[in-house]
């Protein structure tokens, strides 16, 4: 890969976070030390929503949307405020979670275009994902929904460390399938090259089934069976279920949009239902978790990709700014861990946690040897969430997106977080204190902004070139402008 030429009701937003270059990543060859609570093997449920908004569930202060069921679990474990995800939108988000890595240092930076099987292309296979390390560590692992990240056969779930794969390969779907399996038939019938990836069916381990029900209960209904299954097996399970609502389309059953009957404005009402009917799904895995007594031994870790799409139907509130941004609301994200007995009931933890941690710490949990040639860009976070310490106190957190011509860039460090967005000079806001970013302060702080704008281009520096491009027509802009060379990002006013 080659380096760049020059880098550059309620709550919060932006783009992305993760650790400074002044800590430059390290490969690991050790095992993981023991747990801190006595304790075999933990079952891990990583629950995956869609553009989920910051403040569209209940735990999170959400007034208009009713989520029981993830109350009930956030209440019973611990709520982070302060939960980043490694980017503001889809694919890159999604490939950091699963690698460990920022997406910009493996060439991830933009979804994979649609249609992915006519383009062949994937995230690495140099980039072990966590299912294949927990895999190796004795885990039957699952995941279930939403892929985005190859559609061919050495990208697919199977080939990357999932014994158990139910869902779809694009970045979205349709959600009813006597709808789509109309549409998707007729096209077939009339020889179409290229069918649109929201209508094809699904797939099961590769083999094409026919879905009948609404898709986030079939979603629901085979994490259902999959935890079902792996109790009859003498091994722990990881099951990563990502849920595409309530990403658009905005489809919803009946039976729950009746439930949002006050909710006037369409789009907010069909996403509330879209929202209610996964917390429904939650709650009846949950039920089957208690059925097979699997529910005392289960980390259930519960989060959205990035920040809500405000144009469909969500909010992000106090965040300032949406899905795609790095403000906060563009990729600050609700998120909670429940494990009975091992983790604190009814705590929130204001202190900056990344969604890279998650390789690193759900490995040390789940006893897992990293493989001697791993990279990671987060933490094991593990002592400091049980502690309620800062995991990343004096290290910089950043996000990045790039735009046509242009990147927006954040960098937080401790309570200061440094914003470049659409080509606006840089900003200072001290977040702790004004997590919806009304009070800029880079004019009373200068050196303060000068250091996290350098922690910022050093961190750039670690940066390859982008594999994939989407839309693709910005592969000509990267190359024909200053794009690549980040625009003089870094430049501050003398």
């Amino acid at each position: 890969m080659i380096l760049y030429k020059n880098t550059k009701a309620i709550f919060l937003a932006t783009s992305l976070l993760v650790l400074s270059c002044t800590n430059k990543p390290k490969k690991v060859a050790q095992a993981a030390p023991e747990v801190t609570t006595e304790t075999k093997q933990p079952n891990i449920l990583l629950v995956l929503c869609d553009d989920l908004g910051y403040s569209d569930v209940g735990f999170n202060g959400s007034q208009d949307i009713r989520t029981p069921e993830l109350d009930k679990l956030a209440g019973a474990g611990t709520m982070f405020t302060s939960a980043y995800v490694a980017h503001p939108f889809c694919g890159p988000s999604r490939a950091a979670l699963l690698t460990g890595r920022y997406p910009h240092t493996i060439g991830s930076q933009f979804n994979l275009a649609a249609n992915g099987k006519s383009t062949g292309q994937g995230i690495s296979t140099n980039e072990q994902f966590i299912a294949k390390t927990l895999q190796e560590s004795g885990y039957y692992t699952g995941a279930i929904g939403k892929w985005h990240l190859g559609a061919t056969q050495e990208f697919h779930p199977n080939q990357r460390g999932f014994a158990d794969f139910y869902g779809f390969l694009a970045g979205g779907h349709n959600y009813f399938p006597e709808q789509y399996r109309t549409q998707y038939e007729k096209q077939k019938k009339a020889n179409k090259k290229v069918i649109r990836d929201y209508i094809l069916p699904l797939e099961h381990n590769g083999k094409e089934v026919k879905e009948t029900e609404y898709l986030t209960d079939a979603f629901s209904r085979e994490a259902s069976r999959f935890v079902k299954e792996a109790s009859s097996k003498k091994k722990p399970f990881f099951l990563y279920l990502a849920y595409n609502a309530p990403h658009v389309p905005l489809e919803a059953k009946e039976e729950d949009l009746e439930k949002f009957a006050d909710i006037k404005d369409k789009d907010r009402r069909t996403y509330a239902a879209m929202v209610y009917a996964v917390d429904r799904g939650v709650g009846a895995i949950v039920n089957t978790l208690k059925e097979t007594n699997q529910l005392k031994n289960t980390l259930i870790i519960f989060l959205s990709d990035n920040g809500g799409n405000t144009d469909h139907g969500a909010t992000n509130f106090p965040l300032h700014g949406r899905k795609g941004d790095t403000w906060e609301g563009g990729y600050r994200v609700p998120m909670f861990m429940y494990w009975p007995e091992h983790i604190t009931k009814g705590e929130k933890n204001n202190y900056p946690i990344n969604s890279l941690d998650l390789y690193p710490t759900l490995a040390h949990i789940g006893k897992a040897e990293l493989p001697s040639n791993k990279i990671l860009n987060g933490k094991n976070v593990w002592e400091s969430i049980l502690a309620n310490e800062d995991p990343h106190a004096k290290e910089t957190l950043f996000a990045m997106r790039h735009r046509e011509g242009y990147t927006d860039v954040s960098a937080r460090k401790n309570e200061w977080k440094a914003l470049k967005v659409s080509r606006q000079p840089w900003k200072l806001f001290k977040i702790t204190e004004d997590i919806s970013e009304e009070n800029d302060l880079s004019s009373t702080h200068p050196e303060i902004l000068k250091g996290l704008v350098g922690d910022a281009e050093q961190w750039s520096k670690t940066h390859v070139e982008p594999l994939w491009f989407d839309p693709t027509y910005l592969q000509k802009i990267w190359k024909d402008s200053t794009m690549a060379t980040f625009n003089n990002t870094f430049s501050l006013p003398k």
